[in-house]
């Protein structure tokens, strides 16, 4: 990725069509710190979409103990 590009950011809805969950989890995963995000001057939460496909790949791929 180029240093010049804006990182991609999604919604809470995206994220949780991702995980296939409630926005409502997302944004209570983004409250306890499980996911980090950004604040927009308005308010909203967004989030990293490089983080969230490593986490969705971490999901799908659990590391066995």
């Amino acid at each position: 990725m180029d240093s010049n590009e804006p990182e991609e950011l999604l919604t809470p809805s995206e994220v949780a069509a991702m995980f296939r969950v409630n926005p409502k989890t997302v944004t209570r995963w983004a409250r306890a710190g499980r996911i980090s995000y950004i604040k927009t001057l308005g308010g909203h939460r967004r989030f990293k979409a490089s983080e969230i496909r490593t986490l969705l790949a971490e999901a799908d791929n659990p590391v066995e103990p």
